[in-house]
């Protein structure tokens, strides 16, 4: 079954490769989405997929790449969203 989920991660997790990390792993998990820095220090990341493979990727955004010090992950379940990619920005 297709989920979507989007998660705010925060900590130490701008300018440590996090959004580039994700999608490495989004790749590897073959899902789709996007990750974008947001204002307050945040990354958002939109997971869209297969719910075993999305569940691996919530998984890993708990600890990031390893220059990341990830202090919380939010997710929320939403409506399925269709990707063709995974995207940062």
């Amino acid at each position: 079954m297709n989920v979507s989920y989007v998660a705010q991660i925060s900590g130490k997790v701008q300018g440590v490769y996090f959004r580039a990390s994700s999608q490495q792993m989004a790749i590897e998990y073959c899902l789709s989405g996007y990750a974008h820095n947001l204002a307050n220090g945040d990354v958002e990341v939109l997971i869209c997929g297969e719910q075993s493979n999305v569940d691996k990727m919530l998984a890993w955004l708990t600890h990031g790449p390893p220059q990341a010090e990830v202090s919380q992950v939010k997710k929320k379940k939403i409506e399925w969203t269709e990707h063709n990619h995974f995207s940062i920005g």
